[in-house]
């Protein structure tokens, strides 16, 4: 996971916006209706544009809140086109804060404005960015599929098919705490947070009602287990199948049923996660992709960009 932002408990000027303020999500006309109250700062050394440069506009800068196993925050204020496509394993949920942010998911172009929400579902390909010369400000929240599972008990997860969502549609126990960032986070916090967003996914769900076959919840943590404690190491299809005692058909089926991606994108996933620990400690890029079990630097790079949309020398830049 990269950043993240939280849903309705913060007390930004967004909530303060009138309904009339909010437009349509897919295909609307981006307009600016402004930010109320709170002045970005200024960033010299600015944020990353999606060739991986540093972009100069004032005003740009990203702030990472805390973070507990499985969630992660983000606050960002950009301009231009901030993310390139790329594509993550956790469930990305975001609030706008300011201006209008488009982007781009499976194949419609959508905007999220003031008053709106958008749901990522994992594994699904997207990008970001201002709809107008006025720039974007989210906050955005990332939470882990297998926390969502168990708050779910073992359904499948839920598929948010239209990501755009007004968030006044929402009932308030399904927006506390998403968004707030400077929250204190604890094992009760924490916990309070994936009920929430667990509730907000299948209240925005397209498939909340959907029957299915139960999921093998128990054989399918041993594998995900596994990977997660050694991911430098490829574990190979026959080994999963008897760690399990699923068929490798099954596996991949209910895998992605329980967790939104597929064992072998979740191992890539957690071998990141090392490499973005091993850099902010210091580590070289060199050193951090082979400590992760990459083949050399430019395999964990293809890697880190399709993962987050920026390249590892801006992201450092961008959190340091």
């Amino acid at each position: 996971m990269l950043i993240g932002d939280s849903l309705l408990g913060l007390s930004s000027p967004a909530d303060g916006l009138a309904s009339a303020d909010r437009g349509p999500g897919r295909r609307g006309e981006p307009h600016d209706r402004g930010f109320r109250g709170v002045e970005p700062t200024v960033s010299s050394d600015g944020v990353p544009d999606s060739r991986g440069r540093l972009c100069k506009h004032v005003g740009d800068r990203i702030r990472i809140g805390p973070a507990a196993e499985g969630i992660e925050w983000l606050e960002a204020y950009l301009h231009g086109r901030a993310y390139s496509p790329h594509r993550h394993d956790t469930y990305a949920i975001g609030a706008t804060l300011h201006g209008q942010q488009t982007f781009r998911f499976r194949g419609e172009q959508w905007c999220c404005m003031p008053g709106q929400c958008h749901i990522l579902h994992p594994d699904e390909t997207h990008d970001g960015g201002a709809a107008n010369d006025a720039g974007f400000g989210y906050r955005i929240i990332y939470v882990d599929p297998a926390l969502v599972q168990a708050a779910l008990g073992g359904r499948p997860l839920p598929f948010v098919a239209n990501p755009v969502v007004d968030r006044s549609g929402l009932p308030e126990e399904c927006t506390a705490g998403v968004w707030d960032i400077d929250t204190e986070l604890d094992d009760v916090v924490r916990t309070d947070i994936v009920v929430a967003v667990a509730r907000l996914l299948l209240a925005a769900a397209s498939n909340g009602t959907t029957k299915s076959a139960p999921l093998a919840l128990d054989r399918l943590s041993r594998v995900r287990d596994a990977i997660a404690a050694s991911p430098m190491e490829r574990h190979t299809t026959e080994a999963l199948e008897r760690l399990c005692g699923l068929d490798r058909w099954t596996l991949a089926r209910q895998f992605r049923a329980a967790f939104g991606t597929s064992p072998s994108r979740f191992r890539t996933m957690r071998q990141l996660d090392r490499v973005r620990r091993l850099l902010k400690g210091g580590a070289s890029p060199a050193e951090a992709s082979i400590d992760a079990g990459f083949a050399d630097q430019s395999h964990m790079s293809r890697h880190f960009k399709k993962a987050y949309g920026l390249t590892p020398g801006t992201w450092v830049s961008a959190v340091a």
